[in-house]
């Protein structure tokens, strides 16, 4: 991804960054502040173990902040229009593999994807085989193993 690449979320994805954000500057950033004071309150910090484990926790809190922050600031929300009958980003794809076991998955930018959750992003090999695809077509994608997965579209919402 590109310093100026547009990121797309879903509403709740914008919500819950937002939400992440709100709680690294309001609560971790005084919490990590409040563990520095007391591990330097304890004497030398060149052998204090605490210390630096505190000051690891801020590098990670301040990195993830710069990182939400520039998120963001790309962000571009995906609208929520009626369903178009084609896969696009914020549908949720209900798919069919040759037995006929069923699973649905949304199609997110990849600033929110988790895949354990049932979002995969629009770039991710699955989900670009389903871009553009309608109710009835089938979608073809290699998996990182080499195999060859075939999809059927059942539904899209």
């Amino acid at each position: 991804m590109t310093i100026d690449e547009v990121v797309y979320l879903t509403p709740e994805g914008l919500a819950r960054l937002e939400e992440e954000l709100r709680l690294l500057i309001e609560v971790r950033r005084p919490q990590v502040a409040e563990m520095i004071r007391n591990a330097k309150e304890d004497g030398d910090v060149m052998e204090n173990a605490a210390y630096d484990e505190a000051k690891d926790q801020q590098a990670f809190v301040e990195g993830r902040i710069i990182h939400l922050e520039d998120l963001l600031k790309r962000a571009s929300v995906i609208a929520d229009d009626p369903a178009t009958g084609v896969v696009r980003l914020g549908s949720l794809v209900t798919v069919a593999e040759g037995s006929g076991a069923q699973e649905s998955f949304r199609i997110v930018g990849t600033a929110e994807a988790d895949p354990s959750d049932g979002c995969i992003s629009n770039e991710s090999p699955m989900g670009r085989s389903l871009m553009g695809k309608r109710v009835g077509e089938t979608a073809t994608y290699d998996t990182p193993d080499g195999d060859t997965l075939v999809f059927r579209i059942a539904a899209i919402q």
